[in-house]
């Protein structure tokens, strides 16, 4: 079994910043990629970045130059730095993993919520 949690998210103003942090625990081999997605209230979830296990990573262009993606392999942690927060990035925010256990497989967090008041 494979755990996800997130933290960090909360309520910010408009230009604001918040650090999103996930940590993998369980039986893990290895972890290939990890990412964020979002889910605003009736909408769908949508990408927001993903780093791949050598670093590569790929953002959702509403979020290019704003957000910042990293991970720590010795920790198994992906974090999401978000800078000048627009409200229309209020969202639920969930972390994913595609993980090496005694198979591969991808697993999510039950998601925080980042709420960006104007």
């Amino acid at each position: 079994q494979v755990q996800l949690v997130e933290s960090g998210g909360g309520l910010v103003q408009a230009g604001g910043s918040l650090r999103l942090s996930c940590a993998a625990s369980g039986s893990i081999v290895s972890i290939n990629s990890m990412g964020w997605y979002r889910q605003a209230r009736g909408k769908q979830r949508e990408l927001v970045a993903t780093v791949a296990s050598g670093g590569n990573t790929n953002y959702a262009d509403s979020v290019k130059g704003r957000f910042t993606i990293s991970r720590d392999n010795t920790k198994n942690m992906v974090y999401l730095q978000m800078n000048n927060l627009k409200p229309e990035d209020t969202s639920v925010y969930y972390c994913n993993a595609v993980v090496m256990t005694t198979y591969r497989g991808l697993y999510w967090g039950q998601g925080t919520q980042v709420t960006v008041s104007s």
